[in-house]
């Protein structure tokens, strides 16, 4: 079994892979992240917890957008499930031609989602629209070329910029709200954030199809923690919440199997 770790900002989004099933998955802060004992300790009793033997474990796939974090991660996967972990990161093999001016700069999270998309909808013109920490766009055209795309704050970073530099704005659930005409301090708060995100993701997708698709319409996918908020919106095609593991898996096959090639 595949265990992969989707390392961003705020959560660690795990997922155990049987074949080509996803059996469980699990999220975790990531700060504090512990030390490699903490966190193999963590992995180990969630795993117990969803029924799936740690001993079975014997492959582990990472991607990271927290560079200080890998250290105590790939330990805690050498101490814990005795493997090398494979990492997503710049040089290994991806399926995609990563067209960035600095394909270094690019994050793995990014760069796993557009593996998946790419998977899932081969052949086809695809923007990616992750909402988490950041909301990030990634288009990706039908030849397999990322091309790039956008990169805004999330809800939860919105929010919390919101309350820490004003005097009286409060901290409030991200939520979408009944009406946009607030009718408290929470209810506008709420309604700007909520109908602020969908102005913005709906202009940039716009603004990307006019650049990168002028002839033809490019499937929209959602993923990320709040992209199902947004379902009454319409803003996505479809919504596949843990995308970016299902491209790590796809990116720790692709490079396992060309390893093997190479023997």
């Amino acid at each position: 079994m595949l265990l992969c770790l989707d390392i961003g900002n705020s959560q660690i989004h795990g997922g155990v892979f049987a074949d080509d099933a996803l059996r469980c998955q699990f999220r975790k802060s990531t700060q504090p992240l512990g030390t490699s004992d903490e966190l193999g300790i963590f992995l180990t009793a969630v795993l117990r917890a969803q029924d799936v033997d740690p001993r079975a474990i014997d492959r582990v796939a990472i991607c990271s957008v927290v560079p200080a974090a890998l250290h105590s991660v790939r330990n805690a996967s050498l101490k814990y499930f005795q493997r090398e972990p494979f990492i997503l990161q710049a040089g290994v093999k991806t399926g995609l031609k990563i067209r960035y001016r600095n394909p270094g700069e690019v994050g793995a999270d990014r760069i796993a989602g557009a593996i998946a998309a790419a998977h899932l909808h081969p052949a086809r013109d695809l923007i990616v629209v992750d909402c988490g920490t950041a909301t990030t766009f990634d288009v990706v055209t039908a030849a397999g070329d990322y091309l790039g795309g956008a990169i805004l704050p999330g809800l939860g970073v919105s929010a919390e910029s919101l309350a820490s530099h004003t005097a009286k704005l409060p901290r409030v659930e991200i939520a979408r709200p009944e009406a946009a005409l607030g009718r408290t301090t929470v209810e506008s708060i709420q309604s700007g954030l909520y109908h602020g995100h969908v102005g913005a993701i709906r202009h940039l997708v716009a603004e990307l199809r006019r650049e990168a698709f002028p002839e033809a319409a490019p499937r929209v996918i959602g993923t990320g923690g709040v992209a199902r908020m947004f379902a009454a919106e319409r803003l996505f095609d479809e919504v596949v919440p843990e995308l970016v593991l299902w491209g790590l898996r796809q990116a720790e096959t692709m490079n396992r199997e060309t390893r093997a090639e190479r023997k």
